[in-house]
């Protein structure tokens, strides 16, 4: 994998990304660009499905970096997001230690040598023997609150500092995206090394820009009854509105049914692809899913 230079304003950024088949608005390739250019990590809020995580996906893709990814989650400690010593290694060099009768402050040192330390995402990411990576923090909110102190060192100074070892820093700094779906606010420590970014529900140009880019394969008269519908059902009151990643699930799942029109009973019989939850499933199936059918079908 080759890196490949940063792009020189934002409109090269909404270029970069396009052709990675992510439609951004102009705000959110400002921020990305901004990113880029400052070489500070980007702080992305918003609903599921709205595309946060993609766009860390789409960096790395065509900036030419590894992509190193920590899938946050209730319990994420140091020695799972950052690294940890090879105990089972340290173990058999002490036993071959003591055999060979090496002093004690000299087997303390070459135990904690870079050999015996086992990288985890953190440390995989500004590791300088490492090609450059775009790091992503998916779903921040889902750690435990104590665990953000863990970053603060990394997203300010691009470095960690292992107490037995010493400091690792990047020579190249990592394009950094962290994301989170709001379950919780995270703390400012956290933002203040960050650029931000609301990430919100496309509008319906936007959204038939990005079925047209993901899914290629959708008659564009389906496209667009299938976003006016999506758009529709945004404002209704349901309990979990769908984002653009469900969108296009429901689009392939209407492609690969070889449907071109958005009818009733077909939406009915389609509505787990675009619906999570078997409560907003049964309000919006009959009466309501025809309705918004035919409001999509005339306003497409």
């Amino acid at each position: 994998m080759i890196a490949r230079p940063l792009p020189g304003s934002v409109a090269e950024t909404a270029d970069l990304l396009a052709r990675g088949h992510y439609i951004a608005d102009r705000g959110l390739a400002t921020s990305v660009h901004l990113a880029l250019v400052m070489e500070r990590p980007l702080f992305l809020e918003g609903e599921p499905g709205t595309g946060k995580t993609e766009i860390a996906k789409v960096l790395a893709e065509q900036l030419g970096r590894r992509l190193v990814r920590l899938q946050c989650y209730e319990g994420l400690d140091l020695s799972s997001a950052a690294y940890e010593w090879d105990h089972t290694r340290q173990l058999m060099e002490i036993r071959l230690a003591e055999s060979a009768g090496t002093d004690r402050s000299a087997l303390r040192r070459d135990i904690y040598a870079r050999d015996f330390l086992l990288r985890r995402p953190l440390l995989a990411a500004i590791d300088p023997d490492l090609p450059p990576a775009v790091l992503l923090i998916d779903e921040l909110d889902r750690a435990d609150e104590p665990f953000e102190a863990f970053l603060l060192e990394l997203l300010g100074d691009f470095q960690l500092t292992i107490p037995e070892f010493g400091t690792i820093a990047a020579t190249t700094k990592p394009v950094v995206i962290i994301t989170s779906n709001r379950t919780r606010e995270v703390h400012d420590a956290i933002r203040r090394r960050c650029l931000y970014q609301w990430v919100d529900y496309p509008d319906a140009a936007r959204e038939r820009a990005i079925l047209a880019a993901r899914a290629p394969g959708v008659p564009a008269r389906l496209s667009a009854q299938i976003v006016a519908f999506v758009q529709r059902i945004r404002t209704t009151d349901i309990f979990k509105l769908p984002g653009v990643a469900e969108t296009i699930d429901w689009a392939s799942a209407l492609a690969a049914l070889d449907e071109t029109e958005l009818a009733p009973a077909v939406v009915d019989d389609t509505l787990g692809a675009l619906l999570k939850y078997q409560d907003d499933i049964a309000k919006v199936r009959g009466e309501m899913a025809a309705r918004l059918t035919e409001e999509a079908v005339r306003a497409a």
